[in-house]
């Protein structure tokens, strides 16, 4: 009888999951919708509701912005437009923060992310992934021994983690692209990837 339950566990819990992310995904997308006046919207023009249609505007106006931005006249429409963003009080520190940690997680030309390291936590017999940051120059000017700022991000979401100082000595750096590092990190250490080289570090492995 246990053995037959989880069986079953095992097959409805994942396929529950995906057919709970689907719906959100699906629901959240069809919010786009009420951007159109409401006599274009396919309920009144179809008569019906059909799930999903979200998904095919927000592609459209997603494609359709990369396309603007990728010509001379939308880069510099944007590159105005951006400036003026930054030089909002407090928006503009949020925009760049996010801006900077999604060129990096999008991109893959981001520069928030210098290396992926290995760093004790939550206690000093685990290690867990980590990506060297910045330290703010305040911060390192009090500071006696050398420190590496690192963001350890939680898992399966990477957006969400840990900003933590920690002493250089005590981090290893690793031959690891930080595609690597997340798509291990949204995996639970599932996916492997042929890119990670196995090789070992000593802990007062130099940073370039």
């Amino acid at each position: 009888m246990k053995k037959f339950l989880v069986t079953g566990l095992l097959v409805w819990v994942p396929l529950g999951i995906t057919l709970w992310v689907l719906n959100l995904t699906i629901t959240t997308m069809d919010q786009t919708l009420l951007l159109l006046p409401r006599s274009w919207h396919p309920d009144v023009l179809l008569g019906i509701h059909i799930p999903g249609l979200g998904i095919i505007l927000t592609f459209a106006v997603v494609l359709t912005t990369g396309l603007l931005i990728r010509n001379v006249f939308g880069q510099r429409l944007w590159a105005a437009s951006e400036k003026g963003m930054l030089h909002v009080p407090f928006v503009g520190n949020i925009y760049k923060g996010v801006k900077q940690v999604s060129d990096t997680l999008l991109s893959g030309n981001g520069n928030s992310f210098r290396h992926v390291l290995l760093v004790r936590y939550p206690h000093p017999d685990a290690w867990s992934l980590a990506f060297q940051t910045n330290v703010p120059y305040e911060v390192a000017g009090r500071m006696e021994d050398e420190y590496v700022a690192v963001f350890i991000p939680t898992t399966p979401s990477p957006v969400n983690g840990f900003y933590f100082f920690v002493r250089k000595v005590d981090t290893i750096v690793l031959d690891m692209t930080v595609d690597v590092a997340l798509r291990a990190i949204v995996s639970m250490g599932v996916v492997s990837d042929g890119e990670t080289t196995h090789k070992s570090a000593a802990p007062n492995t130099h940073f370039s």
